[in-house]
C-alpha cells in the first residue's frame, strides 16, 4: 500500500470558469467525421484509407502552419507516413512536439482511439496560427502506433523521435494526445489497475489524466502546471515509475526511450472506455464539449509555457 501511495501523485482541479473557449465543437465534429467515416479502416493493411486520412490531415495543417510535410518510411516494402507541421519557425528556443496517432487497431472506426487525439492537433493548428508563440511547435500525426507495430521501431513516433535525436534538434518536451473523447459521469464508470487508486481518483470517468514518469523534467512540470491553470477541464495527475499497465501505451514511450522529456494526455483508455479496440468506438459516444476543454487546456499550456507558473491547491 505504501508503495502505491509513494508512486502515485494525484492533483485535482475542478471545472472551467475563466478562460474563453477557443476550440470549436462544430469543427471537432467535422474532423471526427472525416477521419472515422471512411470507406475502409485506417489500419496498417489498408494503406489506401490511411493515405486518404493522412492527406486530409496534411490539407488541414497546410492551411495554418509555417511548414507542412510528410515523413515517409518503409516497413515490409510498404510506404507509411507521418504528417508534420511546424509553427514558430523563427523562434530559437528548444522545440515542443505535440503528437497523436491516426491509425487504428483492426476493423473499427477508432473515434476515441485515436481520432479524438488527431482532432485535437488539427484544432491546435488553427489556434496556433493566430498566436504569438515563444518557441517552435511541431504537430505530428503518427502512423503505425497500433499492433502489430506497437512497441517496435516501426512506430511512426519512433521514426520521428529518432530523427530528432539523430539531427541533434533541441527538444524541450513532447506531449502525446491519446484518447480524449470519452467521458462517463456514472458511478463506477472508472476502473484502475490497483483498487486503492479509487481513493485518489474517484470512481467516475469524468476527468482527463496527465500521465508522466517519475523523474520527469522541466517541460512536463511547466506544461502540467499551465494545463491545470487553464481550468477548462477536470484534470488529474498520475506520476508513475512505469509499473502501472497502460502508462506507456502511446507514442510518448519512444521519446522516453530516446531521452526526451515527454508525457501523455488521456482519458485512461481501457480503464474507462469499454469499446477500446472494438467496433463500438464511434464518434456518437464522444463528448465534444469536454474534448474542446482538453484542447483549450493544451493550447493555454503551450501559449503560457515560458511564463512563471503557480497552482493553487484546494484546502
Amino acid at each position: 500500500m505504501k508503495l502505491i501511495y509513494t508512486f502515485i501523485i494525484s492533483t485535482l482541479l475542478f471545472v472551467p470558469h475563466n478562460l474563453h473557449a477557443q476550440s470549436d465543437t462544430e469543427r471537432i465534429q467535422k474532423h471526427l467525421t472525416a477521419i472515422t467515416k471512411t470507406q475502409g479502416f485506417r489500419n496498417f493493411e489498408d494503406t489506401v484509407t490511411l493515405n486518404k486520412v493522412a492527406d486530409y490531415i496534411f490539407t488541414e495543417f497546410s492551411q495554418y502552419a509555417d511548414t507542412t510535410y510528410y515523413q515517409t518510411y518503409t516497413v515490409d516494402n510498404v510506404n507509411y507516413k507521418n504528417v508534420i507541421c511546424r509553427f514558430g519557425t523563427k523562434q530559437q528556443k528548444a522545440l515542443v512536439v505535440i503528437g497523436a496517432h491516426y491509425d487504428v487497431c483492426g476493423k473499427q472506426e477508432g473515434a476515441d482511439d485515436n481520432a479524438s487525439g488527431v482532432t485535437a492537433i488539427l484544432e491546435l493548428a488553427r489556434l496556433f496560427n493566430r498566436s504569438n508563440l515563444t518557441r517552435p511547435i511541431e504537430l505530428v500525426a503518427y502512423t503505425l502506433e497500433e499492433p502489430p507495430f506497437f512497441g517496435t521501431q516501426s512506430m511512426g513516433s519512433y521514426i520521428h523521435a529518432s530523427e530528432l535525436k539523430k539531427s541533434n534538434t533541441p527538444v524541450y518536451g513532447m506531449v502525446a494526445v491519446e484518447m480524449i473523447g470519452f467521458f462517463n459521469d456514472a458511478e463506477d464508470s472508472q476502473s484502475y489497475p490497483f483498487a486503492p487508486m479509487k481513493l485518489f481518483y474517484g470512481n467516475k470517468g469524468d476527468f482527463i489524466l496527465l500521465t508522466k514518469k517519475m523523474g520527469h523534467g522541466q517541460f512536463v512540470k511547466d506544461f502540467s502546471k499551465q494545463f491545470y491553470n487553464a481550468k477548462t477541464i477536470k484534470t488529474k495527475n498520475l506520476t508513475s515509475p512505469g509499473m502501472i499497465k497502460g502508462v506507456d501505451f502511446s507514442d510518448h514511450r519512444n521519446y522516453w526511450a530516446l531521452g526526451f522529456d515527454a508525457m501523455m494526455i488521456t482519458n485512461s483508455a481501457f480503464y474507462r472506455n469499454h469499446n477500446y479496440h472494438k467496433p463500438g468506438d464511434k464518434m456518437d459516444r464522444l463528448d465534444f464539449k469536454r474534448m474542446a476543454g482538453v484542447i483549450d487546456a493544451i493550447y493555454y499550456a503551450i501559449i503560457n509555457i515560458d511564463k512563471p507558473t503557480s497552482v493553487k491547491k484546494k484546502k
